[in-house]
């Protein structure tokens, strides 16, 4: 019994300790999680953004998801990609705004989608692209980004290209 208890407690050491060798260095397991870490105040990241693209000619693209999401995370690998990270870095400000747990009732930056007069979020991510004055181009496919882990780098690219315009 207690060589079982034990190994038990030996197996579950060993699951952590191999988790935490798995992440990288912001606590992650998923390098581009980090992407979505919590900001001090993702409005102002926003703004930021929109000031830039204003000053440099650009779109910006907002992605709000989060870190425990599969699509967040793809959507946030797609932008490191070097043929779709091209055209985001040529085209585009990018700004990552993390939303929190919405349906666990930790949901974070709400206003924000309210502010671009977007209603509830329905899933993550929701990539939402604006001109630099402000105004929303993608009212209608911005929530259809939560299947980004099942599309095509084409399918990405071609989207982006076109918000791009």
């Amino acid at each position: 019994m207690i060589k079982a208890i034990v190994s038990g407690f030996a197996a579950a050491l060993l699951v952590v300790a191999g988790t935490a060798f798995a992440q990288d260095e912001s606590g992650h397991d998923y390098p581009e999680a980090r992407l979505y870490d919590v900001s001090d105040d993702a409005m102002a990241d926003v703004h930021a953004a929109l000031a830039r693209a204003s000053a440099n000619g650009k779109r910006v693209l907002v992605a709000f998801g989060g870190n425990w999401c599969h699509d967040s995370r793809a959507f946030a690998g797609w932008t490191q990609d070097k043929r779709i990270g091209a055209l985001i870095d040529e085209r585009f400000e990018l700004v990552f705004v993390n939303v929190g747990i919405p349906q666990e009732g930790d949901g974070h930056n709400g206003h924000i989608l309210e502010r671009f007069g977007m209603g509830e979020q329905v899933g993550t991510p929701l990539v939402l692209a604006l001109t630099a004055s402000g105004e929303v181009i993608n009212a209608e496919t911005a929530q259809s980004w939560r299947n980004t882990a099942s599309r095509s780098e084409d399918d990405i690219y071609n989207e982006l290209e076109k918000l791009a315009k």
